[in-house]
C-alpha cells in the first residue's frame, strides 16, 4: 500500500503564486510516475502535471504551461507543484497520484490517489 498526503493549499488572490506538496509512503519501490490533477465538481478529473520519478521527465497540461512547475525530491519522496500567476479558474481540489505501469504515459492510470487540497483563487 502506499499513502500520498498533500499539503500548501489555501486561499490566494489572482496572480499570487502557491506551491503544493505531496508526500508518498509505504511501498514506494519501483514506483514509475506521480502527478497533480484537479477536478471541479460536476467535471471529469483534469489532468495538471506530472513527472517520472528515475529520470524527471516533466508533462503539463495545456492550461497551465508556463505557469506550473512540477517537481521532485526522490529522498523525500515528494512532488510539488509550483503555481504562479494563478487564476480563478484554477480553483478546485487538488489531487496528487502515484502509478508504477509503464504501459501508458503519466497523463494517466494512476494507482494511487492523496485525499487532496483545496486551492481558491480570488479575482
Amino acid at each position: 500500500q502506499v499513502q500520498l498526503v498533500e499539503s500548501g493549499g489555501g486561499l490566494v488572490h489572482a496572480g499570487d503564486s502557491l506551491r503544493l506538496s505531496c508526500a508518498a509512503s509505504g511501498r514506494t519501490f519501483n514506483m514509475y510516475a506521480m502527478g497533480w490533477f484537479r477536478q471541479v465538481p460536476g467535471k471529469e478529473r483534469e489532468f495538471v502535471a506530472a513527472i517520472t520519478w528515475r529520470g524527471g521527465r516533466t508533462y503539463y497540461a495545456d492550461s497551465v504551461k508556463g505557469r506550473f512547475t512540477i517537481s521532485r525530491d526522490n529522498a523525500k519522496n515528494t512532488v510539488y507543484l509550483q503555481m504562479n500567476s494563478l487564476k480563478p479558474e484554477d480553483t478546485t481540489v487538488y489531487h496528487c497520484a502515484a502509478k508504477w505501469s509503464e504501459r501508458s504515459n503519466p497523463t494517466g492510470d494512476y494507482d494511487y490517489w492523496g485525499q487532496g487540497t483545496q486551492v481558491t483563487v480570488s479575482s
